[in-house]
C-alpha cells in the first residue's frame, strides 16, 4: 500500500496509518535552522530579519502599485501599528519609501529605495542557495521518499 504524506494547514505530516512525527520533527529543525540562517544572514547585510520580510513583502507584492501598511502586516503577521513601526524605522534607514496612491489619496503604498532593492536582491540569491540545498529533504517529506517532482527553486531559464 503506498503511503502519502500530505502537510496541512496546521502543520501536521500524516501518512495512510497516522502521523510521522519523525518527518515532521525533521522538517520542523529544518525550518528553525532555516529561519535563524536568514536572520544571520539579513544580520550580516546590516538589516534585522523583519526588515528582510518587509522588504520581500514589498517586492512580492502582486499589486504593481505596491503594498499598503495593511498589506504588509498580513504578510509579516503584525498588527498594523507594529507594521508602522517597521515601515518608520526601514523609512528612516532609506530601504523603502511611502507614496499616496495615485487613484486615492488616502492610501498610502510602499515601495522600495535603491538601497532596499540591491538587499533584497543580494539576500533573495542567497535564499535561493539555501534552499537548494533544503530541497532533498523537502522533496523527501512532501513526496515520502518517492523523487516524482521538482521543488520550483531553479532560476528562471535554468535547467
Amino acid at each position: 500500500m503506498t503511503s502519502f504524506v500530505h502537510l496541512c494547514q496546521h502543520g501536521v505530516v500524516t501518512t495512510a496509518t497516522g502521523p510521522d512525527y519523525r518527518a515532521l520533527l525533521a522538517f520542523r529543525t529544518a525550518l528553525r535552522r532555516f529561519v535563524r540562517w536568514s536572520e544571520l544572514q539579513a544580520e550580516e547585510a546590516g538589516l534585522t530579519g523583519t526588515q528582510h520580510q518587509l522588504l520581500l513583502a514589498v517586492k512580492g507584492h502582486d499589486d504593481p502599485r505596491g503594498p499598503t501598511i495593511g498589506d504588509v502586516a498580513d504578510h509579516l503577521l503584525l498588527r498594523h501599528h507594529s507594521a508602522v513601526e517597521l515601515v518608520n524605522r526601514a523609512q528612516s534607514a532609506d530601504l523603502v519609501i511611502r507614496m499616496r496612491d495615485d487613484a486615492d489619496g488616502r492610501i498610502v503604498r510602499l515601495r522600495l529605495t535603491p538601497a532596499g532593492e540591491k538587499a533584497i536582491a543580494t539576500l533573495t540569491q542567497l535564499h535561493l542557495d539555501e534552499l537548494r540545498q533544503l530541497e532533498p529533504l523537502l522533496r523527501h517529506l512532501v513526496n515520502d521518499g518517492q523523487p516524482d517532482g521538482e521543488l520550483p527553486l531553479q532560476p528562471s531559464g535554468s535547467a
